[in-house]
């Protein structure tokens, strides 16, 4: 069952769609369901694109497809659509299936996720929390719920992760051996590293020769999120 808010979102694609071709963009989108950021257009996104009414078009930040309504959207038809200004008066267009839509316009929506301080690809160091925020292009992030680390530390150079990227990181408490990870070790520190379970043990392992693998007791090690992407500042 959909909140209200997805049930906006979802019509208000559906007859941009109708009208256009073209899905709208998250700033639209975030006027048109009257949010505050464009972090909460991407939340609501996700949960459409889990529970499948949605999906994204891949290599294309501006590109949405409904590929089902929810069962009881008949029974709403009486709820208005998201409010919008005169300029984005929306059509009472009939939200039946959607009308075969052309390639949408590539665009660069940006959101912005939560950045929390700097995290150590070398000797964990500690996981600063802050208020802070980082624009991220829509494309690179998938599903699910993200945060931003800044990089401190050579040890992960071998995977590509060099001092000063931003580690785009995606929250989950679990994560398979081989996948990059946010560890929290012992409760204060925090650390990227690639997990592996060895003889009962928790190894976190460098991507550069010059260190040596962390290993922990498994009560030590607690999985905050792993990779989802990077971004790098040339100065």
């Amino acid at each position: 069952m959909l909140t209200r808010k997805q049930h906006e979102l979802l019509r208000f694609i559906q007859i941009r769609l109708e009208e256009t071709g073209v899905s709208p963009s998250f700033e639209e989108m975030k006027d048109a369901l009257d949010l505050k950021s464009k972090s909460g257009v991407h939340r609501l996104i996700s949960a459409l694109e889990e529970r499948g009414f949605i999906r994204r078009l891949p290599n294309r930040a501006r590109a949405l497809e409904v590929i089902r309504q929810p069962e009881d959207l008949a029974s709403k038809a009486s709820v208005p659509a998201p409010a919008a200004s005169p300029a984005k008066t929306l059509s009472t267009s009939s939200l039946s299936t959607p009308k075969p839509v052309t390639t949408p316009a590539p665009a660069n929506d940006v959101i912005e996720i939560p950045l929390h301080g700097r995290i150590a690809a070398g000797a964990p160091i500690e996981a600063l929390e802050g208020q802070s925020t980082l624009p991220v292009p829509a494309a690179l992030l998938g599903s699910g719920d993200h945060y931003a680390l800044e990089v401190s530390g050579d040890s992960m150079v071998d995977a590509g992760i060099f001092d000063g990227d931003f580690a785009l990181v995606k929250r989950t408490e679990t994560a398979r051996d081989g996948e990059i990870i946010v560890a929290l070790v012992r409760g204060e520190e925090a650390t990227l590293k690639y997990l592996r379970h060895e003889s009962g043990m928790i190894r976190l392992d460098p991507a550069n020769s010059a260190y040596e693998p962390q290993i922990y007791q498994p009560e030590d090690v607690v999985v905050q999120g792993k990779l989802a992407g990077l971004l790098r500042r040339y100065h």
